[in-house]
């Protein structure tokens, strides 16, 4: 662990001295450069890792830095994809991580505070990409002028399923739901453009919504929208997309897996196009842990650990039957997720094998990769040649879960027996119980502050209360009032016609077992009508 740390340090410090502030360090000659925007991104990428390894004063400056010295209002063309994951995502983790950290935060908080208007206003520069017929995004959009006339349609499957975690937990924190809706929309309309075999392709035209590239597989292109579908399912205990999850799980199994290993495959036919193993598919195992399937996570976990031993880190393309890197894939930029897979899963297992490929992990990464400014990208793992770059998801997220996995007792870690109450305009907050849900750059979103900054919970309480108070006149009346928290998603009253049916009953008690707000589950005899009329049952 203290060597993790040290790693941390001997990158974050280089890029400081060298690079700032520009978006990432390059290492070789010891300057920077901008790569996804011009947003000083190491910075904002780095920023929750330093409160995981406990630099509280640290964290407090680089959130003074950021706020005084980043800029949306710029004329460059952005990855949307890119600007949410590590922007929007970045800063939402340490917006939500201010009072742990010391920060004094404003009145209303987690509901409002500087870091949340920043990733708020990034958030609006991306809405113009999602105005297209399908509700798919284009892939990239300009900050200051939105999506150029001559912008190609064509975007990859997970540049249109990667934005439910972050833009949802916008929606709830702002209590504007325009970034939930576009988000859902596009995991939607991918869904609906699936093939008869339940695959989805790579890319796609957002116009038309015609699959421009077939392949079907776990890795680059597809990776983050499957993550994401069981993410945003834990986050917002959303039945429908772990359906969605699910459906495609079977599909995957059936056509693209084969001795624990993952192929790609034709999304029509089902038919093998590459038997190539790639490094970004290394996420899965971790993915597997968090819907309970250990077993087969663990197996495909061994297959890949034992590619990493065979070069020292995994090459972007691996050739299954050859048991070899492929031509121009044979580099290693230092990306996460084997390691990530590996804090999961020992998360799940205990299993000491876990531990030892975060100890060989340390040990390539610090024999093959530093330099004296920094951490550079492997070009070529097979001579170990370098490239001179250090992109920021080195200490957004390799490091973090390197870290993690060695640091059983941080608070990241927590398991629910420590919490924080806070006040807010809406009533009592509970935070910092854990539960965290990294996303895909591993910015850590705390599940309990979606539930802080609800404005129509407070409403809805006052009108029980009142509604109490006038029935307890009628002493042979009993009833029990839902909260509006308890119906399921998308459902009103005037969606259950008779509440006090038993099916109804037993619908709304399996659809919100989760539910942390329930009452108890007795039939009621008065509803609330949409206008505020109070109706009987009888009436």
């Amino acid at each position: 662990r203290e060597r993790v740390r040290a790693m941390f340090y001997h990158a974050y410090e280089h890029y400081l001295e060298s690079a700032f502030p520009y978006d990432e360090l390059r290492p070789l000659t010891c300057d920077g450069q901008d790569t996804w925007g011009s947003f000083s991104l190491t910075l904002i990428d780095a920023l929750d890792t330093l409160l995981i390894l406990g630099n509280i004063s640290e964290f407090q400056r680089v959130v003074h830095v950021l706020q005084e010295g980043v800029d949306f209002d710029i004329d460059v063309n952005a990855s949307v994809f890119e600007t949410n994951i590590r922007v929007v995502g970045g800063l939402l983790s340490a917006h939500l991580l201010s009072r742990k950290a010391g920060v004094e935060v404003e009145a209303g908080w987690p509901c409002s505070g500087p870091l949340l208007r920043m990733a708020e206003e990034a958030a609006r520069k991306l809405l113009p990409a999602f105005q297209t017929p399908t509700g798919m995004p284009y892939g990239t959009v300009n900050l200051l002028h939105g999506v150029n006339p001559g912008e190609t349609p064509v975007t990859c499957t997970a540049g249109i399923g990667t934005f439910i975690v972050e833009f949802a937990t916008l929606s709830h924190l702002t209590g504007d739901p325009v970034f939930e809706d576009v988000a859902r929309k596009a995991l939607k309309a991918l869904w609906k453009n699936r093939s008869d075999i339940g695959l989805v392709g790579n890319h796609i035209d957002v116009i038309t919504a015609k699959w421009v590239a077939q392949d079907a597989g776990i890795g680059a292109g597809v990776d983050s929208y499957f993550e994401y579908l069981v993410k945003g399912a834990i986050l917002l205990q959303d039945r429908e997309l772990m359906a969605m999850f699910l459906e495609y799980n079977k599909a995957i199994k059936n056509y693209t897996k084969f001795d624990d290993w993952y192929l790609w495959v034709q999304m029509y036919k089902g038919t093998v196009s590459m038997p190539v193993f790639q490094s970004l598919e290394a996420y899965w195992p971790g993915l597997q842990s968090l819907i309970g399937d250990v077993d087969n996570a663990m197996r495909t976990f061994l297959n890949y650990y034992t590619v990493w031993k065979q070069f020292g880190g995994l090459p972007e393309f691996y050739n299954i039957p050859q048991g070899y890197t492929v031509d121009k894939r044979e580099g290693y930029p230092l990306r996460p997720e084997l390691i990530e897979s590996a804090m999961y899963l020992y998360r799940a297992t205990r299993d000491p094998t876990l531990l030892e490929l975060g100890r060989d992990a340390v040990e390539s990464i610090e024999k093959i990769s530093k330099v004296d400014c920094g951490f550079a990208t492997i070009k070529d793992l097979r001579d170990h040649r370098l490239d001179n770059r250090m992109e920021s998801f080195f200490l957004a997220e390799t490091v973090k879960y390197l870290y993690l996995l060695f640091d059983p007792d941080n608070f990241i870690h927590n398991d629910g027996s420590a919490f924080d109450v806070v006040m807010t305009p809406y009533g009592e907050c509970v935070l910092d119980a854990g539960g965290y849900v990294f996303n895909t750059e591993a910015h850590p979103i705390d599940p309990a502050a979606l539930h802080c900054c609800r404005r129509r919970k407070e409403e809805q309480w006052e009108v029980e209360d009142l509604m109490r108070e006038f029935y307890s006149l009628k002493k042979n009346k009993k009833f029990t009032l839902k909260r509006a928290s308890d119906y399921g998603e998308g459902e009103s009253e005037n969606d259950i016609k008779d509440a006090s049916s038993d099916k109804a009953g037993e619908k709304r008690n399996s659809k919100n077992s989760h539910s942390l707000l329930s009452c108890p589950s007795q039939s009621f005899n008065s509803k609330l009508a949409v206008l505020g009329q109070v109706f009987l049952d009888n009436a």
